[in-house]
């Protein structure tokens, strides 16, 4: 069911408001239509998309990976045009293959921010952040923190830091 387009009047906090969780948390694009402009850019930590459509297909991948999706506002902030949200979502990487991975059947509980720029009654621009190694760990894509392959993953990486110090011709000091 489409949604009537948001009220250009709101400030852009409230149209951020109006969006986090309520919105968001339908799991339905339709939705989450009006409120974005045609020439959108939202910037992803794995990627960036230009413009509405390409904006709603990676949600619509988002929810198809996550069906059981939900996105809670920690604060939302605003001054002008531009709003931040600090979140945390939450949800079972249970549906769909996602940015390549199968889905592992995790639970996922991942802290985020977004930085909107809100134009017209209508999102421009978002540049997202979140945590992508408690994200990567969560799916089994990374070892736990502590972990034995944890362990040999930092201890590889130390090896070859030593061994690349050692052959660097101002003798292992950095230039």
């Amino acid at each position: 069911m489409s949604q009537p387009a948001p009220r250009s009047t709101l400030a852009p906090v409230d149209l951020i408001r109006e969006i986090f969780p309520r919105v968001l948390n339908r799991r339905d694009t339709d939705a989450m239509r009006p409120y974005l402009a045609d020439d959108i850019v939202e910037t992803f930590p794995a990627k960036a998309c230009r413009g509405r459509e390409q904006v709603l297909d990676y949600f619509a991948g988002v929810f198809s990976a996550l069906p059981d999706f939900r996105l809670e506002a920690k604060s939302i902030t605003g001054e002008g045009e531009t709003v931040l949200v600090r979140w945390r979502m939450t949800g079972t990487f249970c549906g769909s293959p996602w940015m390549g991975m199968r889905p592992t059947g995790s639970r996922l509980a991942i802290d985020g921010v977004d930085c909107f720029t809100v134009r017209g009654g209508r999102v421009v621009e978002n540049f997202v952040v979140y945590d992508q190694l408690s994200f990567a760990r969560q799916i089994g894509l990374m070892p736990a923190p502590g972990s034995l392959m944890d362990r040999l993953i930092l201890a590889l990486f130390n090896a070859r830091t030593r061994l690349r110090q050692l052959f660097r011709p101002s003798g292992g000091r950095p230039s």
